[in-house]
């Protein structure tokens, strides 16, 4: 990881930390390219942790989004996930 993408994170750790009272729910947005393999790859990630996930096309159809919402512990679980789901190719966390 690169050390922008380290002071990203760690930035959001700290505004979540300040912002929020732990567990807490969560609200991950994702944009991903329509292709039912990647849309499953973000839904395996949240896989057995109760999240409610909706996914709404583009209007061209070229592109998903994938709305995620879920019971988090901590800042640094939010942040885990984050990076967990940054190896699925094409995907954009809003």
């Amino acid at each position: 990881m690169d050390k922008k993408t380290e002071e990203f994170y760690a930035r959001l750790r700290e505004e979540l930390n300040n912002t929020s009272t732990w567990p807490t729910e969560y609200l991950y947005k994702f944009i991903v390219p329509t292709d039912p393999k990647k849309i499953e790859e973000v839904e395996n990630a949240f896989d057995n942790m109760g999240a409610v996930i909706q996914t709404t096309q583009s209007k061209t159809g070229k592109y998903t989004s994938v709305s995620v919402n879920v019971m988090m512990e901590s800042p640094d679980s939010v942040v885990e996930k984050y990076i967990e789901v940054s190896d699925i190719e094409g995907i954009i966390s809003l």
